[in-house]
């Protein structure tokens, strides 16, 4: 129910969520690689997300990392959802 009471809220529950969904991107970032200690992914993660902090603009640091925007099915895929065709 304090979901629905405050703007405020609502909108900060939302970054928690939008977070979880570039975490379960990278995890299948690094899955795509068949390899949780890829060197070229740990590398793109290290240069365009973790280095720069939040010096730069996150939606284009993540962009660089993957190449596009986070995909919500990756979030999907770990909460056990049927992935949307």
């Amino acid at each position: 129910n304090h979901l629905f009471t405050s703007d405020s809220y609502s909108a900060g529950y939302y970054s928690y969520l939008w977070s979880e969904v570039m975490d379960a991107d990278t995890r299948e970032a690094f899955a795509e690689a068949k390899d949780v200690f890829d060197p070229t992914v740990a590398g793109k993660l290290r240069k365009f997300i973790l280095a720069p902090g939040n010096s730069t603009d996150r939606t284009e640091a993540y962009r660089e990392f993957r190449g596009r925007d986070p995909d919500v099915k990756a979030l999907f895929k770990v909460r056990g959802f049927p992935l949307p065709k």
